[in-house]
């Protein structure tokens, strides 16, 4: 069955393609703010609590990072019910950055049963991953801000395994300002 549009109908279309690409680049400008902002506020909470307190319970910082899970489903669900279509790109944004999720889990998991010294070396595991979401992402979006702060988040990641643990710290808060942070605030001039 053929359709044929008329030239109003055809531009009506590609308006409302534009636009719910448009809206899907609101949304995950949200995710990469509320997330970037989370995880910065925690690594230089972290690191000031290791390197100038020298506080043994640094890493509880990281529990800030439960309220975040929780507002991301709740954000998410907001969205999915307000949605009339779901894309292709939002539903592989939200794909891929479940896979990303699953895998800092399953890291976390790994690094956990290697003792103190797995965490030691977990920074740069988790750079890597951020570069992974960033780049793919960017890709998907068609945005270049994202794409280049994968690629500077692979590279902070291979700098980072010739420092400390304490300097890696600064590595991931440079990767999440430049992979998340400076991208999702430029997401804003995109559409």
């Amino acid at each position: 069955m053929e359709d044929n549009f008329s030239p109003q109908e055809s531009l009506q279309l590609i308006r409302s393609m534009i636009s719910n690409a448009k809206s899907n680049l609101s949304e995950n400008r949200f995710y990469f703010l509320m997330w970037g902002w989370v995880v910065f506020a925690a690594i230089l909470v972290q690191f000031v609590l290791k390197v100038f307190l020298h506080s043994e319970y640094h890493y509880m910082v990281w529990l800030a990072v439960i309220p975040a899970v929780f507002i991301t489903v709740w954000y998410s669900r907001k969205q999915d019910r307000g949605a009339a279509v779901k894309t292709f790109v939002g539903e592989s944004m939200g794909n891929l950055w479940i896979g990303v999720g699953i895998s800092f889990f399953v890291l976390s998991f790994i690094l956990s049963s290697m003792g103190r010294e797995g965490w030691l070396n977990a920074y740069p595991f988790f750079i890597l991953f951020y570069g992974l979401g960033t780049f793919v992402s960017g890709r998907i979006l068609r945005f270049r801000p994202l794409v280049i702060g994968g690629i500077i988040n692979w590279v902070l990641a291979c700098a980072a395994v010739f420092f400390p643990y304490d300097y890696q710290l600064v590595f991931a808060a440079v990767a999440i300002l430049t992979s998340y942070i400076i991208p999702g605030h430029l997401l804003r001039t995109k559409q």
